[in-house]
């Protein structure tokens, strides 16, 4: 217990001295007393320290060193370069270790530069303070760039390389995106030019979702070019000439730089003639006299043109050009309704489809030229005035209803070729010029057509007889029956009044029946003369023989019996009948003959 006390007071003894000796050697250097002082014996309790002495520790420490969050970017100064690491100190309670991989871009790093850093490890498995250099510059670089967006400030960057649509710009040491459109002012033709120059941009853009930047090296141009253009344009007049270059080329036009504005010569006003591209009249980086056609300085949009410094070529043709002259052509285009030929450059005229050829049957001017053809015409109408100009070409040729009536008289056989149908009849076409019609009844003697589509095909080749010509109004009347004889005249012999004749029932129709007693002939049969001997009628498919009771050329008609075959006074109607049949031709009208025979099928039908 004596001991425990006597070691006690040493104890004290010893504090006291040690507190009235440290605060001089504390006050005096107090960061080498913070670099001598002994921490392993301190944390092994070799060296107790009372209370007092750890709070002025504590205060010394928070006086003289730098507590950095994991986030907050803070300089730091190199101390030592190893062969792997930088050593950075950041005025913290030890020294931190940066890798020299993250210094690649900055070969000519060297004790005592200062660098920006972040902490990434406060400590690792060996006790060690991890820095990062790299994470750094990338929160420093997101600052300054949306410090330059914000406030609109103009930065450097470097063109890495080529990408789909623009270009890779490391911009702070973040890789933002140039789009093609924003290079230049001017059509970019080649991009590979930019590569691996470093040039000023200003951020148009940015994306903190996806950490997409975009920047616009056209914008820091554009605001002088604007100022530019109004100056230009307030000295611009129309009709003036001025010199320019084809800065572009479209589907509908070309763009020409006047020296810092643009005007735009439209694809009509590059030449008097027809153009399908402007590519065939200029090319990139041409150099051109153009005329200000119009400008509008509230768009600064100017309207130029490249023929109106060219005479319209109207007024350079040819005085002595008449009407009835041929000149010759190119074909520039073509419609269904005709053919445009330039006869001249920048003057064409129209060949209607009709003036094509002699034929009435019009058809696709297709079908007579195409584009890029040299054809020679005849002038039909010239109006300088309106500058308009008609041409035809089957005046080159003689009209072939010059001699239509030595070629094609009454009368005449001849082959043509269908060449297309109405309601009423065919067309048919006995040369180039030269078409007929015939109507649906000149088409057969014994078929009852329809339409012309049952009996032909266009394109067919049919035998025809001119029936009628009128040369003053060019028509041609044919007929196709007309070439063989009518077989209604046999007929009219072979199935007269009261011949006898065996044929089979066909259909079976309200009032009655039909039969066929050939291709030609179809008999209709009343239902009361479908009665046989025994009473019953005659069904269809059941073949028997009939009387004939009325035969009608001029309508085609024939009316049989089968009753009179068997009963006595159908038998001498039918034989009046026939023999006033025979008397036809002392009758002095048709309507006698007509009137006779229905009287006869009204008494056979027990009317009269």
């Amino acid at each position: 217990m004596a001991e425990e006390t006597k070691n006690q007071e040493v104890q004290e003894s010893n504090s006291e001295v040690s507190n009235h000796a440290a605060p001089s050697a504390q006050q005096e250097n107090p960061e080498q007393f913070l670099k001598d002082f002994n921490w392993h014996n301190y944390e092994e309790g070799i060296d107790p320290v009372d209370d007092t002495k750890l709070v002025e520790f504590e205060k010394l420490v928070a006086e003289n060193f730098v507590d950095t969050l994991d986030d907050e970017v803070t300089t730091g100064r190199v101390i030592n370069i190893t062969d792997r690491d930088a050593i950075i100190d950041i005025n913290a309670k030890s020294e931190g270790v940066i890798s020299l991989n993250e210094f690649r871009y900055n070969p000519d790093l060297k004790v005592g530069d200062e660098v920006e850093v972040l902490i990434d490890v406060r400590e690792d498995a060996t006790g060690q303070l991890i820095l990062s250099h790299r994470k750094a510059r990338v929160i420093m670089a997101w600052d300054r760039v949306n410090k330059a967006h914000d406030e609109a400030l103009i930065v450097n960057g470097f063109v890495k390389c080529r990408t789909k649509g623009g270009m890779i710009v490391d911009v702070f040491g973040i890789e933002a995106f140039l789009p093609g459109s924003q290079i230049d002012v001017k059509p970019i033709r080649d991009y590979d030019a930019y590569v691996g120059k470093t040039m000023e941009f200003k951020v148009v853009k940015i994306n903190h979702e996806f950490k997409n930047v975009v920047v616009s090296h056209k914008a820091l141009i554009e605001a002088d070019i604007e100022e530019q253009k109004k100056e230009i344009i307030g000295q611009l007049e129309k009709g003036q000439v001025l010199e320019g270059t084809v800065k572009n080329i479209t589907s509908y036009g070309v763009f020409v730089d006047l020296g810092g504005v643009d005007g735009l010569v439209h694809i009509t006003d590059l030449s008097w003639s027809r153009i399908n591209h402007p590519n065939e009249i200029v090319e990139l980086d041409q150099k051109l006299n153009v005329v200000i056609l119009d400008f509008d300085e509230a768009k600064t949009r100017i309207q130029l043109g490249l023929k109106q410094l060219h005479k319209h070529p109207w007024e350079a043709l040819d005085e002595n050009l008449k009407v009835g002259d041929n000149v010759k052509g190119k074909v520039v285009v073509i419609a269904d309704y005709g053919a445009f030929i330039e006869v001249a450059e920048g003057v064409e005229g129209l060949i209607h489809v009709s003036e094509m050829s002699w034929s009435t049957h019009l058809r696709s001017a297709q079908d007579f030229v195409k584009v890029g053809d040299e054809i020679e015409a005849q002038i039909l109408t010239l109006d300088r005035d309106d500058r308009k100009m008609s041409l035809g070409i089957k005046q080159l040729s003689a009209d072939p209803w010059t001699d239509i009536t030595s070629k094609y008289p009454v009368g005449s056989k001849h082959t043509g070729i269908v060449r297309n149908f109405t309601n009423f009849g065919v067309f048919v076409e006995l040369e180039e010029g030269i078409d007929g019609l015939i109507y649906i009844s000149d088409l057969s003697w014994t078929k009852k057509i329809k339409h012309p589509s049952e009996f032909t095909n266009v394109g067919d080749k049919l035998e025809v007889v001119v029936l009628e010509l009128d040369v003053e109004g060019r028509k041609l009347s044919l007929g196709h029956k007309q070439t063989e004889s009518n077989p209604w005249d046999k007929y009219e012999t072979e199935f007269a009044v009261g011949t006898t004749h065996t044929a089979e029932i066909g259909e079976i129709v309200d009032k009655g029946a039909t039969i066929e007693f050939n291709e030609d002939i179809t008999a209709f049969v009343p239902t009361r003369h479908l009665e046989k001997e025994d009473g019953k009628k005659l069904n269809a498919g059941e073949s028997a023989e009939f009387q004939i009771i009325e035969f009608n050329k001029e309508f085609k008609r024939v009316v049989a019996s089968h009753m009179a075959i068997h009963k006595e006074e159908e038998q001498k109607i039918v034989k009046q009948a026939a023999k006033k049949s025979a008397q036809n031709t002392e009758k002095t009208t048709i309507g006698d003959v007509n009137a006779d025979l229905q009287a006869l099928k009204d008494k056979m039908e027990g009317k009269a």
